[in-house]
């Protein structure tokens, strides 16, 4: 038997979920593994939803819960995420379908038989012509996470500047050049947003999507589940439908520092606002001791002449 949770909102959230959905039934179950908010399982009226009440300050962190909710919407009707069942503005929380899945690893991630399925679900997303309501710029979010960070008594790792003067040298590689035009995307595909059901991949935690680049979900996937040379070419090619040339190998070089960069920086805004019992300076280490990592590659800066084409 689990323990009874006692939280305000959740309890006013829950009581106005029932109306909706039906009585609930059984407790209230705590799931683990969130970073940015507080996620439960409750059943209502016989059937099992994950409630989702958002982080202290979370709109500091470029979070639009309409958009996130449209493009849980529109990712659900192409069959890749959990549906929507009810968003609630006050108290704010977020209502989905719980998924009887299970936990993907990276290391089945990166199979081509799944990096297959994740490249056609991340190009059918992306050219689903869904609006969103906000952007998602990794160029300039870094920025803002660093201005963030400061306000709240959190400076950014040594090395920032560094690094943001190879992001500025990136933007400037890739403005204008095909493929970067904007569109809905993820912006957060980290391996614990991955889970499998009896037939498809499900990809949750749409709180981070905006119109932003392509290019940002490929890297941050290559990234996040550590994606070597060739699983890399296996990703674009499942996207993009054909072998990738020099151009688009290196712009998902470069794309997998932008990744790091925002999380690094992701990091120290969290470390100064955030109230969950999660490591922030850990996080931030292990992002940027990666991206100085891959700044060191004797290949970068050719990346960085195959991006503009």
């Amino acid at each position: 038997m689990h323990e009874e949770i006692t939280i305000p909102e959740l309890t006013e959230v829950v009581a106005r979920v029932t109306a909706l959905l039906g009585p609930r039934e059984g407790s209230v179950v705590q799931l683990e593994g969130g970073i940015t908010n507080r996620n439960f399982r409750v059943n209502f009226g016989g059937t099992d939803y994950v409630v989702r009440l958002p982080g202290k300050r979370t709109e500091m962190l470029g979070i639009d819960r309409t958009a996130e909710c449209i493009a849980n919407k529109a990712a659900a009707g192409l069959g890749i995420a959990p549906n929507v069942a009810a968003m609630f503005e006050e108290p704010p929380c977020l209502v989905t379908f719980f998924v009887n899945g299970r936990e993907m690893s990276a290391e089945e991630l990166r199979r081509p038989d799944v990096l297959a399925e994740i490249g056609g679900d991340l190009r059918r997303f992306h050219d689903s012509g869904t609006e969103l309501p906000t952007g998602f710029d990794s160029f300039r979010l870094v920025e803002e996470y660093a201005e963030s960070g400061r306000e709240h008594g959190s400076e950014p790792p040594e090395g920032y500047d560094e690094a943001l003067e190879t992001a500025h040298a990136i933007e400037k590689a890739v403005r204008d050049r095909p493929t970067h035009e904007l569109v809905p995307a993820h912006n957060d595909l980290l391996t614990a947003n991955f889970l499998r059901d009896s037939d498809h991949i499900q990809l949750i935690d749409w709180e981070y999507a905006g119109m932003g680049d392509r290019w940002f979900d490929l890297g941050n996937f290559a990234v996040n589940n550590e994606l070597n040379d060739e699983q890399e070419v296996q990703l674009l090619e499942a996207y993009f439908g054909e072998p990738p040339d020099e151009r688009l190998r290196a712009t998902l070089k470069l794309f997998r520092f932008m990744s790091d960069f925002r999380e690094a920086m992701w990091g120290v805004v969290q470390r100064g606002v955030s109230e969950l019992d999660f490591d922030y300076d850990e996080y931030t280490r292990k992002h940027f001791d990666r991206l100085r990592e891959a700044r060191q590659d004797p290949r970068f800066d050719g990346w960085i002449e195959a991006a503009r084409g």
